[in-house]
């Protein structure tokens, strides 16, 4: 009997994951013509759009007519970004920031306003990494990396949802990581942070809700790991080229934030492998760690090319790492290929 039970409820809890899962790859569809045509009469704020997810986000919103204030630290390709945005009939504002400076964030919110009188939609996309064992990535780093994604996660959120507040209306979206829920080796202080980012989110949920905000949506977008400049950007004390296994395509995200811009969720794993991850973190969380362990291992410090140590862009912006993908799937591929020549 206890047998039979078991199967029943694995049998019941199979198939709730599979609509979940079926229901989350719609999140990766782009946005349809009603909601393209709901999106083209909003502002949206986007902090960290010079490239990668960001930018894509950016100049996708620009094809929809949408206002949009981009801000990140490099602005001749912030400039790049609104130059594309308006020629595809958006409106852009720039904004050159830091989002680890609270004043930067203020800067922007006014900056919205002056241009557009209201915000609403407001994205934290910017971020850090350090990848490495623990103890050999300076800690100066890994101080850099909580200050970028978390403390900055926080300054901007609080820049948001004082304006939201004034407003009694809005939306703030928080690009947080499937590493949030499956802490991964090697990247110990960026799991830390995506952690903080959700735990964040739905603590501040609760008291938007209770203190009469309803109208204010927080929602967390929780992707795997995706091919954008971040590889390229990074602090990296492993010897090898950053990278990871199966990486996302930036575009999935970009479709995910900009359907739940419109249609709010608490928590988004974006892609199946973000939701089988985040099905597993809950249901065998010390499994699914050792998992991730095991696949870092192998993909980090394992598998080449050699590269030396560097701060990558945590510090100061780098040329290097300008668009929206990185390309490193196709490193990946054309250094296996020659690797078994």
């Amino acid at each position: 009997m206890i047998i039979s039970i078991t199967l029943r409820f694995l049998k019941s809890l199979s198939l709730i994951f599979f609509f979940s899962v079926l229901a989350v790859s719609c999140n990766t569809w782009k946005v349809g013509n009603s909601g393209q045509k709901k999106i083209s009469s909003k502002t949206y704020v986007i902090i960290g759009a010079s490239s990668g997810m960001g930018r894509g986000v950016a100049e996708q919103l620009g094809k929809y007519k949408a206002n949009v204030v981009i801000a990140a630290r490099r602005t001749d390709l912030l400039e790049e970004v609104a130059d594309i945005i308006c020629k595809s009939g958006g409106r852009a504002v720039v904004v050159t920031a830091d989002m680890s400076k609270p004043e930067d964030l203020i800067r922007v919110r006014e900056a919205a306003l002056k241009e557009y009188s209201k915000i609403d939609v407001w994205i934290n996309m910017a971020g850090v990494t350090a990848i490495g064992r623990f103890w050999e990535v300076p800690i100066e780093d890994q101080m850099r990396v909580i200050d970028v994604n978390l403390k900055g996660f926080f300054y901007a959120s609080r820049t948001a949802v004082d304006q939201f507040r004034k407003q009694g209306n809005g939306v703030l979206i928080n690009v947080a990581s499937v590493m949030g829920e499956i802490p991964l080796a090697y990247q110990s202080g960026y799991s830390a942070t995506k952690a903080g980012i959700r735990s964040l989110d739905l603590a501040l949920c609760q008291e938007l809700r209770l203190n009469g905000y309803d109208k204010i949506k927080v929602v967390t977008i929780e992707p795997w790991a995706v091919d954008t400049p971040i590889w390229k950007h990074a602090a990296n004390y492993t010897g090898v080229e950053p990278k990871m296994a199966m990486m996302d395509d930036p575009e999935k995200i970009v479709n995910a934030i900009l359907r739940k811009s419109l249609r709010r969720k608490k928590i988004v794993p974006v892609g199946w492998k973000a939701q089988v991850s985040s099905f597993s973190a809950n249901v065998f969380p010390r499994f699914s760690e050792r998992l991730g362990g095991n696949m870092v291992e192998k993909y980090m410090i394992e598998t080449g090319p050699e590269t030396p140590n560097t701060q990558g862009s945590i510090y100061e912006p780098i040329p290097e790492g300008r668009g929206i993908d990185d390309g490193a799937k196709e490193r990946m591929k054309e250094y296996k290929k020659n690797k078994n020549k």
